[in-house]
């Protein structure tokens, strides 16, 4: 695979998981937390206190910045 296509590739699935863990998380601040699968803010399940949606949403997010810098140098 070359570099180019990995890297939108890699772009395409962090958006993807950006946009999951970012509803999650919005759900779990905003919403009903009860239907999201991510456990409460607090309780047994999370990690510092947060449930994994959110850290996952920061992981994703580093991602898709980590790849659109990287498409960006290429194409310079």
């Amino acid at each position: 695979m070359k570099q180019l296509t990995a890297l939108k590739t890699i772009l395409g699935v962090g958006l993807f998981g950006l946009l999951f863990s970012g509803y999650l998380s919005y759900q779990e601040f905003f919403g009903d937390a009860d239907n999201t699968g991510c456990d409460a803010l607090g309780q047994p399940g999370t990690i510092f206190g947060y449930p994994p949606c959110i850290y996952g949403f920061f992981m994703y997010l580093l991602m898709v910045v980590l790849s659109a810098l990287g498409l960006r140098k290429k194409n310079n």
